[in-house]
């Protein structure tokens, strides 16, 4: 006699009706809207002359760029703090590990105006390279310094439970077959890390393309030099140009949705060659 098998949680066609009802209310609806409004309240010339105004597009680059550049350091610099918190014990450590996640709990004004006062001309850390004439702050490197600090727990958490998981016998068993450390790390512990890295890359990208509260204090908003794209969407706002703000809007969405798809691949190719199971 044979026993029909209950699950504790609804079944296949009941979870995936309210999982595509919840995503659709969340996130299909509201970014469907906003393209959506941004081609019903103008014509096509009026929207292109809004989002290819050389203003605009300077702030499209300094965004995007600004972001990979912050993605990139975090990307490196957290895969080390990673390292370090899974494969050491020192003192101090659970308060290190606490700290990584300061810029969750922190508003992103109180960011940006810490980061101000810390990165100007006559702060704790800009005032040792004002008498060289480089500036932290107020100009477009420190975009990318606040972009980083917002950015860094996201590829520290999500390197750090893919460095426990990681078997430690693999490495073992390079060393006792003689392979130098440099080796056993380029075999056999990179190729692991790459999919996680590219996934912390993929988040702080998302999370620094859309930032505006802590870069809008440090970046000096100046016209054609630092101002981000968030910033100009909120210029068209204060200005009751609700159209235009929604085609900028609109464009971001569609590149940071390319770049993200594109990387989203990337980290789906890395997986297939290191024989994983997404």
């Amino acid at each position: 006699m044979r026993f029909r098998s209950h699950s504790v949680l609804p079944g296949f066609a009941p979870t995936l009706g309210f999982s595509l009802l919840y995503l659709s209310l969340m996130v299909l609806l509201p970014l469907s809207a906003l393209v959506l409004y941004s081609v019903t309240k103008q014509d096509m010339g009026q929207f292109w002359q809004v989002v290819s105004s050389p203003r605009v597009v300077a702030s499209y680059k300094l965004s995007f760029g600004a972001s990979a550049v912050a993605a990139l350091l975090n990307t490196f610099f957290g895969s080390i703090i990673a390292w370090i918190l899974v494969r050491y014990q020192f003192f101090g450590k659970r308060i290190m590990d606490a700290l990584i996640d300061l810029p969750f709990a922190m508003p992103t004004a109180v960011s940006g105006i810490a980061l101000s006062a810390i990165y100007a001309g006559n702060g704790w850390i800009g005032q040792f390279f004002a008498p060289y004439g480089i500036k932290l702050a107020f100009n477009p490197a420190g975009i990318v310094i606040a972009l980083t600090f917002i950015g860094l727990p996201f590829v520290v958490r999500t390197m750090q439970p893919v460095l426990k998981e990681h078997e430690r016998e693999l490495e073992e068993a390079a060393a006792c077959l003689g392979a130098s450390r440099w080796i056993t790390f380029r075999k056999i512990i990179f190729p692991a890390m790459v999919p996680a890295a590219l996934t912390g890359f993929a988040l702080a990208f998302a999370r620094a393309v859309g930032e505006y509260g802590s870069v809008i204090f440090i970046a000096g908003n100046l016209p054609m030099v630092s101002e981000i794209a968030p910033l100009m969407i909120m210029s068209h706002l204060e200005e009751y140009d609700y159209a235009g703000a929604a085609a900028i809007a609109s464009v971001m969405l569609g590149v940071s949705f390319v770049l993200l798809l594109l990387i989203n691949q990337l980290q789906a190719w890395s997986w297939q060659r290191l024989g994983g199971v997404r």
